[in-house]
């Protein structure tokens, strides 16, 4: 499934949008179906990028898909299996989803090798830094005492985030904002390469980013529910970087 920007041209960037398979009704139909919700990918079209869905599957084949992408953007979703990062599960973890795992992990590690730029949000910061062999706080009121940063029923919660000058974040996002929360994982250890980019007001990392590639950066934020528009065209800039090779 392919969407198709109205002014879309031969410079236009494609990037690669990681997605759901999951069991979805419709109407009549119940079945398998790739989902993803349009908030997910409406920025990153109004940025001036061609999106194109990359759901899981055999995580063999993420180099012939990134070969055809220019930018890879990892999206929100259930919980890494924490099977991933050498951990038990946590009685509040989502039911695992190792194949989408696997076949995400698979395109990380590709896309560092290749050196395409990554933009992840939520799960996709916790999925990058697991890629890079870190771990994650699996439940964040056990780590901060509250519920705040996902008090649940689909509410985000606006707290404040830092974000370190001298980094990627910072030139595309201011140094203070409140954003959109809806996270009950976190990241802990970090992940190989991997820097903090941004802390919330209560420590915990809410940015990282790999300062050796040209853009390789996720928030555990939701900033497609944020009227900001810089990170995505930061994102699809670095992508357009790359058409045409």
């Amino acid at each position: 499934m392919v969407a198709f920007s109205e002014t879309a041209s031969v410079d236009t960037p494609v990037i690669g949008v990681t997605s759901y398979v999951e069991r979805s009704r419709t109407g009549i139909w119940d079945q398998e179906a790739v989902w993803l919700p349009d908030a997910y990918v409406a920025p990153v079209r109004a940025a001036g990028a061609v999106t194109v869905v990359l759901p899981e599957q055999d995580p063999s084949l993420a180099a012939a898909a990134l070969s055809r992408v220019d930018g890879l953007y990892l999206t929100g979703g259930y919980d890494v299996d924490p099977a991933a990062y050498g951990a038990a599960p946590h009685e509040r973890c989502d039911e695992p989803r190792p194949a989408r795992d696997a076949w995400e992990i698979a395109l990380v590690k590709e896309a560092s090798a290749l050196g395409i730029p990554v933009l992840g949000v939520c799960r996709g910061a916790q999925l990058l830094n697991v890629a890079r062999g870190g771990t994650l706080h699996q439940h964040v009121p056990d780590v901060v005492g509250h519920d705040d940063y996902q008090r649940g029923d689909a509410v985000f919660r606006h707290l404040g985030v830092s974000v370190l000058p001298d980094t990627l974040l910072a030139t595309v996002h201011p140094l203070e904002r409140d954003v959109p929360m809806y996270h009950h994982q976190a990241i802990d250890r970090l992940g190989e390469g991997l820097v903090v980019s941004a802390r919330s007001v209560h420590g915990l990392i809410e940015a990282i980013e790999d300062p050796e590639q040209v853009f390789c950066l996720a928030v555990q934020w939701h900033p497609e529910h944020d009227d900001l528009t810089s990170l995505w065209e930061g994102f699809v800039a670095a992508a357009r970087m790359r058409v045409g090779r």
